[in-house]
Order: C-alpha cells, then sequence, then structure tokens
C-alpha cells in the first residue's frame, strides 16, 4: 500500500558474514587463553569474553568447550579456516599427482613437517591437560589414520610398494613414523631442526615403504 515503508531485505550474506567474523574471534581467543592460562583455566564465559561475544554464541557455534578446542586444532593443523579438506589442497593434490615414489614421500615428509610445525605447541599443551582432552586427541589420530590409509593405499594402487607389500600394516608403520609424538620427540626432546627431522622422514619412510632396489650384479 502507499505510504508504507518497505520491508528490509533479509541479507543473509551479512550474516553470514557476521558469524565468521564471531568465529574468527572465538577461536583466536580459545588459542590466545589456552597458552596463556591452560586448558582447564580456559572456560567458554572467559573465551567469549575476550572474543566480544556472548557465552551463547559459542554454544550455538562450537556446542561447548570441547567442540570449540577441536574446531581450533583443526584450522592449526590445515592453516586456515577454509573449508577445503586436506585431500583437496594443493600441496596434497601435488604429492598424489607426483609419478616418481622417491620424489612423492619427500614432498609427504615436508607436508608433515609443515603439519607439524603448526600444531606441535598445541599437541603438547593438550597432552598436558589429561583425560579431559582424551575425546579430541582421539579423533584426531583416528582422523590422521584415516589420512595415512589413504595415502598408503594411494601409493598401493600407483605400484610404488611392490608386490609382497602389506598395505594394513604400512599404514600403521607410517601413522607412527609422521605421527606429533615423535616429531615432538626429536625435534623438542632431541633438538633435531625440522630441517634434519624431515630429511630424516623422508628417507625413513623410503625404506619403509618401498621395496629395495635390485641388487646389481
Amino acid at each position: 500500500m502507499a505510504g508504507e515503508t518497505p520491508r528490509r531485505t533479509y541479507n543473509s550474506e551479512r550474516r553470514r558474514e557476521a558469524a565468521r567474523r564471531n568465529r574468527a574471534a572465538v577461536l583466536a581467543a580459545c588459542r590466545e587463553l589456552l597458552f596463556r592460562d591452560g586448558y582447564h583455566a580456559t572456560t567458554v564465559r572467559a573465551v567469549a569474553e575476550r572474543a566480544g561475544v556472548s557465552a551463547e554464541t559459542v554454544y550455538k557455534t562450537f556446542g561447548g568447550k570441547p567442540g570449540m578446542v577441536k574446531d581450533l586444532w583443526d584450522i592449526t593443523l590445515a592453516g586456515d579456516d577454509e573449508p577445503v579438506p586436506m585431500a583437496d589442497r594443493p600441496q596434497t593434490r601435488e604429492i598424489l599427482r607426483t609419478r616418481e615414489p622417491d620424489a612423492k614421500l619427500r614432498l609427504y615428509a615436508a607436508y608433515v613437517r609443515g603439519i607439524h610445525e603448526r600444531i606441535a605447541a598445541l599437541f603438547t599443551l593438550l597432552t598436558q591437560a589429561g583425560p579431559d582432552v582424551g575425546e579430541i586427541l582421539e579423533t584426531s589420530e583416528r582422523e590422521r589414520l584415516t589420512g595415512v590409509t589413504a595415502f598408503v593405499t594411494h601409493l598401493d594402487e600407483a605400484g610404488a610398494l611392490g608386490p609382497q607389500a602389506d598395505p594394513a600394516r604400512l599404514a600403521d608403520a607410517l601413522w607412527a613414523l609422521a605421527g606429533p609424538q615423535l616429531y615432538t620427540q626429536l625435534t623438542t626432546g632431541r633438538g633435531w631442526s625440522t630441517d634434519t627431522y624431515e630429511e630424516w622422514l623422508a628417507a625413513t619412510l623410503t625404506a619403509t615403504l618401498l621395496p629395495p632396489p635390485p641388487r646389481k650384479r
């Protein structure tokens, strides 16, 4: 009708952008408080206050403290908050399309090193928090095993493992060798540089996963 004030168009994109900003602020606050105060002293309310949002917003977005910390783990591991699976990221795709097995494993070692450089400090903090974070770490390890198994399957399908290989056992070996525990032990515990770790991992994976070259007569 004439004279009526037109209704404002609902701007869903503006709402989504605000939600993204709030999510980023919450995760940044969560990271800051975890490293400043520790896991147990970091509460949803404290994170919400630091991020400038309500506690209700945190619960609606993450479901609570464990969900918030798991999301922080995921974006730290990936290096960003883009909704792109690890398997579809450029570095992973480069590994998969590389044909030469030795080169493929060198790229994979560099990929693992990059993940650990991002995640090691958070991993150490959470492992020191006790059973309260057990589910978060167990979930992350199950996800890592899934990714490792997929990579070994890729190697097997590419014919890189050799006819006598046991892919399941090799996936277990890769899962152990490329894990955050061993990275932390070698770099923090034994003082290895990350370059040394990467070189060692590439050589060890090559020796473990690939068949030995034929002997020269």
